[in-house]
């Protein structure tokens, strides 16, 4: 297992995670990319490398079998794990909104079945959240229906975007429990589902922009059963349940954008460098200093909205401004950033040649997953209408 953070000063945590993201996950994204079975092996051994180099699970709490980083330590991580989209599955890092959540929430039963293969990375988890005929920005319109008989679960319903179900030992399926006369946001509960229950079918890959197979699966239960004690908290909670696990996990991404950006920044000035073109080389035209100079406010500005909303939840204030402003300002920075590294690259930019491509499309998807830029910026809005004073800077 890895050391734990008081083993290691975090400036020599970052120096070895950049080494490794850089020298190791980086030039091994050809394989990566291609989702077959050497991209398995290649994703088996980085993470006994990251085992080795006592880069594991470095955000997961020691008493769970993590390395035990505080929380705004590992945002900082993090940053740099992004710098290559299988950097989290490269040091397990992408199983800790999970397990924080199960931790949280889960009964000492379930803590002790889940938790530690989550940790090793034994098996991946998934999260039943989004359906085809329900608005995904609005949870409270779920129509999955799991209904108790006796000690038992029977849930029906239709799931897609369950990502990564396919690698998953089990699929947390957020499902309506309770009447329609229950208060609107008491009506979901969440429900652990072993991914191997007689009924639970993972339908299809849903090709994503270009991304065929995807790692975004369709899914659909068909009565299937687990016992009553496999709710996951409160029923009726489900609602505190996700926003729980979405929260920091808003913090996360952003991080992982900030990595991708910086990656991206980095790629456009060096082609800026060495490309000549019409005379001269592309950095001494005027147009493209704009690129460098908006890019470089933009990433900076990002990073230090992020560090202030991760300050602001480690800190446990009210964060949620914070993180609203930060979800769509960092998905639309990282979109522009790459944006702009393409169209400095010209058709190269748009070849597999360079990462940019496959960049631009998780830059897309970032301003559509764990809530719409919309959503954010109509629920912070309305946050700051009701209370001035919530302003990130008061």
């Amino acid at each position: 297992m890895p050391e734990t953070r008081s083993a290691v000063p975090l400036p020599e945590l970052c120096a070895r995670m950049r080494s490794f993201i850089d020298d190791s996950v980086i030039p091994a994204e050809p394989i990566l990319v291609n989702e077959d079975g050497p991209a398995h092996v290649a994703i088996a051994e980085l993470r006994a490398r990251a085992m080795k180099l006592g880069l594991w699970a470095l955000g997961h709490p020691a008493e769970l079998g993590g390395g035990g980083v505080p929380f705004l330590d590992f945002v900082h991580l993090n940053e740099i794990i992004g710098r290559s989209e299988f950097g989290q599955l490269a040091v397990g890092s992408v199983s800790m909104q999970d397990t924080l959540m199960l931790h949280k929430h889960g009964t000492p039963e379930q803590r002790q079945r889940w938790i530690p293969p989550l940790v090793s990375g034994e098996f991946l988890p998934s999260v039943g959240l989004t359906e085809p005929d329900a608005a995904g920005s609005d949870p409270t319109l779920i129509e999955t229906r799991a209904d108790l008989d006796g000690d038992t679960w029977i849930i029906n319903g239709h799931k897609w975007f369950t990502t990564g179900v396919q690698d998953a030992g089990y699929c947390s399926v957020f499902a309506r429990t309770e009447p329609d006369t229950a208060p609107r946001h008491e009506r979901i509960s969440a429900i652990i589902v072993p991914t191997d229950t007689p009924g639970f079918e993972i339908v299809r890959s849903i090709p994503t922009m270009g991304h065929d197979p995807s790692d975004h699966y369709e899914v659909r239960l068909t009565d299937v059963r687990v016992p009553a004690a496999n709710l996951l908290g409160e029923r009726g909670k489900g609602f505190a349940v996700a926003q729980d696990r979405l929260g920091p996990g808003r913090i996360f991404h952003c991080m992982r954008w900030l990595g991708q950006a910086q990656r991206a920044y980095e790629l456009m000035c060096a082609r800026a460098n060495t490309r000549y073109t019409h005379g001269s080389l592309l950095a001494e035209k005027g147009e493209v200093h704009r690129y460098i100079a908006e890019s470089a406010a933009q990433i900076h500005a990002a990073r230090l909205m992020t560090l202030d909303a991760a300050r602001a939840m480690d800190a446990g204030e009210d964060a949620r401004v914070r993180i609203g402003l930060v979800k769509f300002w960092g998905a639309r920075m990282l979109h522009d950033v790459v944006d702009r590294a393409i169209q400095i690259h010209g058709a190269l930019g748009l070849t597999a040649d360079t990462p940019l491509e496959r960049m631009y499309r998780q830059a897309r998807y970032a301003r559509i997953y764990d809530g719409p830029d919309e959503v954010h910026r109509m629920s912070t809005a309305r946050r700051l209408l009701r209370d001035p004073e919530a302003a990130p800077w008061r």
